[in-house]
């Protein structure tokens, strides 16, 4: 490792992520000269096709219904930001957060999480769809670049934290990354910590674009206590403020309120197991990075707000279930005639299909489907469906 790199290195805890200790990736490269190996894979994302098109993937709310709303694109760059802000306090890798923070959403379908549904539905009899599993088979087979290998050939470290979750049948059919899974062991901290970066990034954030849709009303959140104690606050230091302003400073403030407490208890957790080498800490026999028990609580309480008043609101539901027909009705179509695809993906839907049969060809169409924005997907459906639009 050279220049930078290095220098960097020296202000890393002895149980982050070492790039120079990295566990490889699945074809040997040259060490990066001026970066390190953790920074390549933030750079090879973020000029990823997969990384643009999350621009215009839902969040919450379809991409066309207004520009003020969250997107995957602008929400994994959130979960970045809190990511490494983390990271540096407890002296963690920050360029590897950051590379799987970017990468967590990139197999998300168009649609948020009611496309994920729909496509999973249609794969039951294939093997079934995840969006998590998906955003790996992303990074390693299904973005084309490069002359030397298949997908972005990123590091264990980065795809381990890609893969949050994952059942047994699926593990044992990924090699090493998957072994944690059958081993019941712990993931890296940054893989952690990016996990819970998560949390705090689209929790608090639903809550911002569920108040400018108005879906959601200051006066409900104010049952919740993680909302009202910032609310007290805010009322207290500027009694006048009202709108966007008062929204956004209880917002930040509970933001703050959860990585300070992450932070705090992460700490705690670390003092008490004294790991002191990334390989001690996947031995735990828990994860070290994790919220205090009454922030869990205050959470828990807030995800169930958002669960019942804002995911499951009537409007939200109206476009999930619209956004639904359009997945099922895409998928079933290229299924039934795979000559409607676009001649690359009909190329490889045909390679897949030779080898695995009619799995092969369910999952090619599956890719392609997942792969789309909301607006390609909506464009699509109207192409196939649509009798005035025919080209």
């Amino acid at each position: 490792m050279k220049g930078g790199a290095v220098e960097n290195n020296r202000h890393l805890a002895s149980y982050a992520a070492q790039p120079q200790a990295s566990r490889g990736r699945l074809v040997a490269e040259a060490v990066p000269q001026f970066r390190s190996e953790y920074q390549r894979d933030r750079d090879r994302i973020v000029h990823s096709a997969a990384f643009r098109r999350l621009e215009y993937k839902t969040q919450v709310f379809v991409n066309h219904e207004g520009d003020m709303f969250r997107t995957r694109l602008t929400h994994s760059i959130e979960v970045a930001q809190i990511g490494r802000s983390i990271a540096r306090a407890l002296q963690l890798n920050e360029d590897l957060t950051e590379a799987i923070a970017l990468a967590h959403d990139l197999g998300h379908t168009p649609f948020g999480h009611a496309g994920q549904d729909i496509l999973n539905e249609c794969m039951r009899d294939y093997g079934g769809f995840e969006h998590n599993l998906q955003s790996l088979w992303v990074v390693d087979e299904l973005e084309e670049k490069y002359a030397d290998f298949q997908g972005l050939n990123l590091t264990f470290e980065t795809r381990e934290g890609i893969l949050k979750h994952c059942n047994l049948d699926k593990a044992r059919q990924l090699g090493e990354v998957g072994q944690r899974f059958l081993l019941k062991t712990q993931p890296g901290l940054e893989a952690q910590l990016a996990n819970l970066a998560d949390e705090i990034a689209y929790n608090n954030h639903d809550v911002d674009d569920g108040l400018r849709a108005g879906l959601i009303s200051v006066e409900q959140l104010c049952e919740i206590k993680l909302f009202r104690r910032q609310y007290d606050v805010v009322k207290e230091f500027y009694p006048d403020i009202s709108g966007k302003r008062m929204v956004h400073e209880i917002i930040r403030r509970m933001i703050n309120d959860q990585v300070a407490d992450l932070i705090n208890n992460t700490k705690q957790n670390l003092s008490k197991h004294q790991p002191g080498l990334i390989v001690d800490v996947r031995g735990l026999p828990e994860p070290m990075v994790s919220f205090s028990t009454d922030m869990r609580d205050l959470n828990l309480q807030l995800k169930q707000f958002l669960r019942q008043q804002l995911y499951q609101h009537y409007r939200v539901q109206r476009m999930s279930n619209k956004a639904g027909r359009v997945i099922r009705n895409l998928f079933d179509a290229f299924m039934a005639e795979t000559k409607m695809l676009p001649p690359e993906q009909l190329h490889r839907c045909e390679r897949l299909e030779s080898r695995q049969g009619e799995e092969g060809r369910a999952r090619a169409v599956a890719d392609y489907v997942a792969g789309m924005t909301d607006r390609y997907a909506i464009v699509e459906h109207d192409r196939i469906f649509d009798p005035s639009a025919l080209t």
